[in-house]
């Protein structure tokens, strides 16, 4: 297997809710392990996500986890997950969900270099970024 480079998300207690939307959105093949799956579990995060994987009928690759008690979670503005291509109804499909239930940072629509460009935050906190590759004249 060829080395890949994707994102991995840390949520608070809502990996598995996030997992299922992302799934929903892209479609594809999702497994889940939770920590109660592994020895000695502690019963309080028995039921969070201590892997999430998502592989995609596109080749995406989304990962995830829920972020057990006692380790820090920061979440802020230092990462998005950018998609970008020329699969203009495919990408659009994608920015109607994601940004169904989030919030529109900047509309998906044509930008001063000649592509469509959007960015949104989705119900779970995940800033995206879709840029649309528009044909060279």
């Amino acid at each position: 297997m060829a080395s890949r480079l994707n994102p991995y998300i840390n949520f608070d207690g809502n990996a598995r809710q996030a997992l299922e939307f992302y799934k929903d959105v892209f479609g594809g093949e999702l497994a889940l392990n939770t920590f109660g799956q592994f020895p000695d579990a502690d019963p309080a995060t028995a039921d969070m996500i201590m892997h999430g994987q998502l592989e995609t009928p596109s080749g995406f690759t989304l990962m995830a986890s829920d972020t057990p008690p006692g380790m820090e979670l920061n979440p802020g503005n230092n990462i998005t997950v950018s998609l970008s291509g020329d699969d203009g109804d495919q990408l659009h499909g994608y920015w109607d969900r994601l940004s169904g239930e989030g919030t529109v940072t900047i509309p998906l629509e044509k930008q001063m270099w000649g592509d469509e460009f959007g960015q949104c935050v989705d119900r779970f906190g995940i800033l995206w970024m879709v840029n649309i590759t528009q044909p060279q004249s």
